[in-house]
């Protein structure tokens, strides 16, 4: 069987940390985005395809053992972009005979007060958890079906080099131009933040994966909880910058999308800030095993960096 791994989303945080993962495992890469290219080794095959065409991904994917879904549309386009991504990369997927995976996050839980496992009721309080619930649900039925065999890896909130998240932006950004870090929420509950590199370790494991363990979602394992404000003094403290933090609760947010379109869609994400935000990770380190999750200052220093750099070049 050919051990080809092709990556749709390669040059977002998620999908291009998957790319150096499935390369360091081995494994040969066809990276697929919508303009093809992107800042990968000469190893590495790029591929420019619209993940919304099921034409196009049904010719991307050929030839794969696994398809790894990694789009990740701009936030106020959700709607229109993802469901047709995921239909056309299962597309793809189940005529190349390979399994699928998809990088999915956890607002389908919903407001709840205790660590988040796999066993967590789907309970969305959002129109944005619906959306992810029923992508989840779409992916998992086609497997049901024996449409296609797939699986599932579960985030947190995502950090790390290219990652585009909720708080990313708004804290380490903030701390190498020392600026105030911003907070969505309320900064001392208990959080664990997902370091991109330990989420595509988890998706390359599952796309080696086949029986048991594909149709059904699993979690990516953290290091024990912290809370946005230890987590921020942190970015600060490696930073060099002002230990500021401006918290911002759901009604601000909600204050602000009255004029700002960007933060209204974001605004109802916030409330899981404003609860436990904990994933819980140890059904994959039980099955699995594996390196520990990498530490959160380690995390943060690795994704310091290419703010630095960033900062540096323009």
């Amino acid at each position: 069987m050919t051990d080809l791994h092709v990556v749709v989303g390669a040059t977002g945080g998620t999908g291009s940390a998957l790319v150096r993962e499935l390369l360091r495992r081995g494994h040969r890469v066809r990276a697929v985005s919508r303009r093809g290219g992107g800042p990968f080794p000469a190893e590495v095959e790029t591929v420019a395809a619209d993940a919304t065409d099921t034409g196009a991904m049904v010719a991307a994917c050929a030839g794969a053992r696994a398809v790894h879904n990694c789009v990740n549309p701009p936030f106020d386009r959700w709607r229109e972009l993802f469901p047709a991504a995921v239909r056309a990369t299962i597309a793809g997927a189940a005529a190349a005979g390979a399994v699928l995976v998809f990088a999915d996050d956890t607002w389908m839980y919903g407001r709840v007060d205790a660590p988040m496992t796999e066993a967590t009721p789907v309970a969305p309080a959002c129109d944005r958890g619906v959306l992810r619930a029923w992508l989840a649900d779409t992916v998992l039925a086609a497997h049901d079906r024996g449409d296609v065999r797939a699986v599932i890896g579960r985030a947190g909130e995502l950090y790390g080099p290219g990652v585009r998240s909720v708080f990313a932006g708004t804290l380490f950004g903030a701390a190498v131009a020392r600026r105030p870090a911003v907070w969505p929420g309320d900064p001392d509950r208990p959080v664990t933040p997902t370091f991109v590199g330990d989420f595509a370790r988890v998706l390359a494991v599952l796309a080696e994966q086949d029986g048991a363990d594909l149709g059904r979602a699993w979690h990516v394992p953290h290091p024990a909880p912290t809370t946005g404000r230890a987590f921020a003094a942190e970015v600060a403290r490696q930073a060099g910058a002002p230990p500021r933090l401006l918290p911002v609760s759901s009604r601000a947010a909600r204050a602000l999308g009255l004029v700002l379109p960007l933060a209204r869609e974001g605004a109802q994400l916030v409330y899981q800030f404003e609860m436990p935000f904990v994933v819980d990770g140890t059904a994959f380190t039980a099955r699995f095993g594996g390196p520990a999750p990498t530490p959160y200052a380690e995390g943060i220093a690795r994704t310091l960096d290419r703010y630095r750099a960033r900062a540096a070049a323009a």
